[in-house]
């Protein structure tokens, strides 16, 4: 029997081949919309999405700027993205759930979660929703349906596909989404979710952020695939490719899968086509394994410059606006970081909270022990 030899397609590459037949894009070069993909969103809702992606880019710059000083230890940034994460969590329901990966605090402040609360998560105070127990940039916040982060790659998929199949048996109204590098494509986890979601048709959407870098790993490194999207097609399910700077077709994307999940048709998978324009995190030199003019060419694609330019087009943006608005970001950031590193750092006796309803007596004297103790000098 002859085998049957792949299609001569070309693999994955740095994701800059938006213009491919197939992906979803609806902003123009002059920022005017294609109707074929249009979501419809009304001025107050675009300005909005613009406002969240201005105060989210701002958030990054003071964050750096932060541990370059040395005021808190990590930051894992989303420069670039902002279009794939706000345009993706604005277009959830208010009763969906969100399983992050780790860029997408963007998404977990557009759902609700209060900005001094990630302020203190990356100082890991009293106040840190993790209290303190994990690396700055790994918080969650239950009241926004927004999961906890963990490190491990791929760990949140089939965690996202569980819960969504509990809420499938429930006969829940409810449809999670889970965000990924394409990175996150070669874990076993991809496919365990990907195969599970696929099999018991749990209403699913996994979003992947194609941005280029598995840290240093490139795309083309990643797969030999065409697309990350093809692999969809083994696991029965459908895929839309997108523009991942282009916030209307992401909107639209995932609006298209909210709706098929939560008509009991399934999963979907999403690779949004964005690039990340810093590191991997503030541990990362991305100089060591790329070249500056290819950031470049994604510099004149950054997904706020392109909105923004819709926004002027329609008389609906100025500079004047511009300043007020990061003014009005910078004094939020300032304040909420100010309290931040006033707030003492979580009770010593927290780490024995939050594993059972009832402490057991061999835990109760540890903790008593530990509260009777030495201290080292200044704690």
């Amino acid at each position: 029997m002859a085998l049957v030899a792949p299609l001569p397609l070309k693999p994955a590459r740095n994701p800059n081949d938006v213009l491919a037949p197939g992906v979803w894009r609806v902003l123009r070069e002059d920022g005017s919309l294609d109707p074929a993909h249009d979501p419809k969103l009304g001025e107050a809702e675009i300005i909005a999405l613009y406002k969240a992606m201005v105060r989210v880019r701002m958030l990054d710059d003071r964050l750096v700027t932060l541990q370059r000083q040395g005021r808190i230890g990590f930051h894992i940034g989303s420069l670039g993205e902002e279009a794939s994460i706000l345009g993706s969590a604005f277009a959830m329901r208010e009763n969906d759930w969100i399983f992050p990966c780790y860029r997408e605090f963007g998404a977990a402040l557009w759902r609700g979660m209060p900005l001094q609360r990630y302020i203190d998560n990356m100082f890991g105070n009293a106040n840190d929703p993790a209290k303190g127990r994990q690396m700055p940039d790994h918080y969650t916040w239950r009241a926004a349906k927004f999961g906890s982060i963990s490190s491990p790659i791929g760990t949140q998929m089939p965690q996202a596909v569980g819960f969504a199949w509990a809420a499938k048996m429930k006969k829940e109204d409810l449809v999670a989404l889970v965000y990924f590098g394409e990175g996150a494509t070669s874990s076993a986890e991809f496919h365990n979710g990907m195969n599970f979601a696929g099999v018991f048709k749990t209403p699913v959407i996994f979003f992947c952020r194609n941005n280029g870098w598995a840290i240093s790993v490139p795309t083309e490194r990643q797969t030999a695939s065409a697309t990350f999207a093809d692999k969809a097609i083994a696991y029965g399910m459908p895929s839309i490719r997108c523009d991942g700077n282009d916030i209307f077709a992401v909107v639209a994307a995932t609006r298209e899968a909210v709706a098929r999940a939560a008509r009991g048709e399934g999963p979907t998978m999403i690779e949004a086509l964005t690039y990340r324009l810093s590191g991997h995190s503030t541990s990362d030199d991305p100089k060591a394994y790329r070249q500056d003019n290819v950031v470049e060419e994604w510099r004149r694609r950054d997904p706020i410059a392109r909105l923004r330019t819709h926004l002027e087009g329609r008389g609906l943006w100025n500079d004047a606006k511009q300043t007020e608005i990061e003014n009005e970001f910078d004094a939020e950031i300032r304040q909420a970081v100010e309290t931040a590193e006033k707030t003492p750092p979580p009770a010593l006796e927290s780490m024995f909270e939050d594993v059972y309803a009832e402490l057991p007596w061999h835990l109760v004297e540890q903790r008593e022990q530990l509260l009777r103790g030495p201290r080292a000098k200044g704690h």
